[in-house]
């Protein structure tokens, strides 16, 4: 045991005393693990992470089999005493606007609406007080509230004695009966629990809520999820009718509760693409430190030799290249682990916090493992190739040459090889960043539509104690609008359902030309919206002031509508929005286009109608699940018009809270937000492929020329130019990038029409390699692979003879 330790010691004290080689290998495999484990912690924390419920691999979630996991009340009722489900509760699908009244502070909260039995199924019990109770969750039952631990913290300061306290909603006395545990996340960041009060028989077939169920031991989903597919198909047979028909196509099903909830499907093919690129840069990685193992190993054939012919075992000769393998692993795994710290400081700052579980990213015990398992197992296994290359080489030969013979035929061979796989696999990398980043880069400069300098905008929610109804509203929209417009300073005032960004209202239409409705983008507006926004009219004209109720129904359409459904002449057109007792609307204007859903997404079809016309039942589901939205065009910074606009709201309804005041350019620019930090992390990883690549390249031509640096001196001696030597070793480094290119471009091309779909999410490119990007990316790794042989190719044209011979 001893012999061992002291080979440890040696092989590690050799290393320090020159410790270029271990600071060059741990480097390169510090770069690698970093990028894996950063990445890998995050899709961790986000799609693999067991969600923080109690037992969590029971839930699922039942609804339809499509992105949306919905499911109506009326379905969910009909799932009760399900076999194989021991529990069932239910839950919103979005977050709810609600206004905290009263006598203290004036805010605008998000509830989300859950059944009592949501908890149990979850298996969460609340800090403080309890559930709902059976009378609590039912058409005009009591009314409770469980606050949130967030909110709890921010508004009672964590006071214990909250529970049994009164909290004024929307003008009404909730009493609060409990706090959620820190670990609740289901949807969003909800401010606070509200009961769903589903009727004992519901008829509702809005598409609002999702199902999550807990299994009984020993039952399989699918079991699970034909059985909720045979149950609703024979509730909607029962039915007859369009339900049954339009029904009879929809497949129900049962998926883990993690993989249904809506942050993790959005946020899985960027993920994706990330993990493709932090792999490749690991690869890349492993493939140099390979290199720099087996070049080290050859390094010290004739030392192994010397020791053969003492009559050293084979794990004797072995053990000096494992053990400085181990000093490069555990050196690489910790400064790797450093490298992952700080990439996780970064992307904290990137990530959209729905993501996340947990508002820290810290590496965790599978982090620490997966580094220390990368660090270990890729250093070890390249000492084990080095090895078993450099003991392919005769003893003899080694003894007789006495050291000077340099780098044999077959280990040049071997190196070369090593190098063209680095430059295929950074090609393949480069290539399929780089369409990534064209396709970010276009998204992130592309315009909107719209001009969003100058603008302030905030949101409101009409309390409905005070504004019960949809004509209460609004006149409250018209008398807020008058008041901001005679501010000074003030250029342009709107109001509406939406902003040219963010979050759309989707209704079906029908038009007479198509035979199947068509699901379009419907904003209303007040007049003003167009110049307050920037949008340039095209056409036709805008709302005034007498387009109200009882004149004549009108509407005011985008390009891409008109371009979509009217072949581009939309003027004096009708459509009909699919909705009961909704009249005809009459083009009288087309807008330009505004991309509403971000860079990413193409400009949607939309119809604009004056706000004063909208229907009641499109006024009632804003009122319940969204906000009206509000923007004043200013002179000078927006910023310093909030106390006015305030002011404003305060006139006109002194109990109606303000939300989310802030300027058009904030909310516009969150919106490219998401493509411009994609385009920073996949260019990190880029580059370090580049350099990682350009450091291989590097290590394998000043090693090679090391090792030749006799045959050099004798070619010199000869009468050999120093510029035709260093051509000599120039050219030998060109044809390795040379191979090591075309072989990548093809690598690329496969790659990219696998990831086609995921490239599609996460940019909106095509997934089709641009010519562009493939010559960019040769032309950067042919200057890199240049720049690397340069400087072995020079030393090799100031080759000494006479130092080069003097051991002949």
């Amino acid at each position: 045991m001893n012999i061992w330790l002291s080979e440890i010691w040696q092989s590690w004290r050799a290393s320090l005393r020159k410790p270029g080689f271990l600071l060059l290998a741990a480097g390169v495999l510090a770069l690698g693990i970093g990028s894996t484990v950063a990445v890998f912690t995050l899709i961790d924390n986000v799609l693999l992470k067991p969600l923080p419920y109690a037992q969590p691999a029971q839930l699922v979630n039942l609804g339809r089999a499509n992105s949306y996991r919905s499911i109506t009340p009326e379905e969910y009722q009909h799932l009760a005493s399900l076999p194989g489900i021991s529990s069932l509760g239910l839950f919103g699908n979005s977050l709810t606007p609600i206004n905290v009244t009263g006598s203290g502070k004036l805010v605008q909260v998000t509830a989300l609406a859950v059944d009592s039995q949501l908890l149990p199924t979850l298996g969460v019990r609340p800090l403080l007080g309890r559930n709902f109770n059976a009378k609590e969750d039912r058409p005009h039952g009591p009314k409770a509230v469980i606050l949130s631990y967030r909110f709890w913290q921010r508004r009672y300061g964590g006071n214990k004695r909250v529970v049994g306290q009164s909290i004024p909603l929307e003008g009404k006395p909730y009493t609060i009966v409990g706090v959620l545990p820190s670990s609740f996340h289901l949807v969003g960041s909800s401010d606070v629990l509200l009961p769903a009060a589903l009727p004992h028989d519901s008829h509702s077939r809005g598409y609002d809520y999702m199902a999550v169920a807990r299994m009984a031991p020993g039952t399989h989903m699918n079991t699970v999820g034909a059985e909720v597919d045979t149950r609703l198909h024979a509730m909607f047979a029962r039915i007859g009718g369009k339900i049954a028909d339009y029904n009879s196509r929809i497949q129900f099903n049962a998926v883990p509760l993690r993989q249904a909830l809506p942050q993790r499907s959005a946020s899985r093919p960027v993920l994706t693409v990330f993990m493709a690129c932090a792999l490749f840069v690991l690869l890349i990685a492993l493939v140099n430190l390979v290199n720099l193992m087996v070049l080290r190993s050859l390094a010290r054939n004739h030392d192994v030799a010397v020791r053969a012919a003492l009559g050293a075992s084979p794990m004797r000769l072995a053990w000096p290249s494992l053990a400085e393998a181990l000093l490069v692993g555990v050196t690489g795994a910790l400064v790797g682990l450093g490298v992952a710290a700080l990439v996780l400081t970064m992307l904290a700052s990137f990530v959209p916090p729905d993501w996340l579980q947990r508002a820290d990213l810290g590496l965790g015990v599978r982090g620490w493992g997966m580094a220390f398992g990368i660090g270990l197992g890729g250093a070890l296994l390249s000492a084990a190739c080095g090895v078993w290359r450099s003991h392919t080489r005769a003893t003899a030969d080694e003894l007789r040459e006495g050291g000077r013979g340099g780098i044999s035929r077959s280990g040049g061979r071997l190196g070369k090889v090593l190098v063209m796989t680095q430059v295929a696999l950074a090609t393949a990398l480069l290539c399929g960043a780089g369409l990534f980043l064209h396709g970010l880069y276009e998204a992130a400069h592309t315009p909107l539509g719209f001009s969003s300098r100058n603008v302030l905008t905030f949101e409101l929610t009409p309390v409905k104690a005070t504004h019960p109804d949809a004509p209460s509203v609004k006149q409250l929209t018209v008398r807020l609008l008058q008041r901001l417009r005679a501010q000074p300073g003030v250029i342009a005032a709107t109001g509406g359902t939406s902003f040219p960004v963010g979050d759309p209202i989707v209704l079906p239409v029908e038009f007479s030309s198509r035979p199947d409705r068509e699901s379009v983008q419907y904003d209303g507006i007040s007049p003003g919206f167009f110049k307050t926004f920037g949008i340039h009219v095209r056409r036709g004209r805008v709302f005034t002031r007498l387009d109200i109720d009882g004149s004549e129904p009108v509407a005011v359409v985008n390009q891409a509508f008109a371009d979509r459904y009217f072949g581009g002449d939309a003027m004096g057109k009708t459509v009909q929005l699919a909705l009961p007792g909704t009249p005809p609307l009459h083009v009288v204007g087309v807008v330009a286009n505004t991309r509403q859903s971000g860079p990413l997404q193409a400009a949607p079809p939309i119809l604009y109608a004056p706000l004063a016309q909208a229907p009641t039942m499109v006024m009632a589901f804003v009122r319940q699940f969204r906000q009206f939205r509000f923007a004043v065009r200013v002179h000078g910074a927006p910023g310093g018009y909030r106390d006015m606009v305030q002011s404003a709201v305060h006139g006109v309804a002194p109990q109606q809270p303000v939300a989310n005041m802030r300027t058009l350019a904030l909310i516009a620019s969150r919106t490219t937000d998401p493509a411009r930090r994609n385009l920073l992390l996949v260019g990190v990883f880029a580059v370090l492929a580049l350099l990682l690549a350009a450091a291989g390249m590097y290590a394998v031509m000043a090693t090679a020329v090391a090792a030749r640096e006799r045959e050099f001196g004798v070619r010199m001696a000869v009468g050999a130019a120093p510029t035709r030597l260093a051509w000599l070793v120039l050219r030998g480094g060109l044809m390795q990038i040379i191979v090591g290119l075309v072989a990548g471009v093809g690598v690329a091309v496969a790659l990219v029409k696998f990831m086609g779909n995921v490239l599609m999410s996460a940019t909106g490119n095509t997934g089709e390699m641009q010519p562009s990007v493939v010559v960019l990316v040769c032309v950067l790794l042919a200057i890199a692979g240049l720049l690397a042989c340069l400087l072995p190719a020079l030393r090799a044209a100031r080759v000494q003879p006479i130092h080069a011979l003097r051991g002949e």
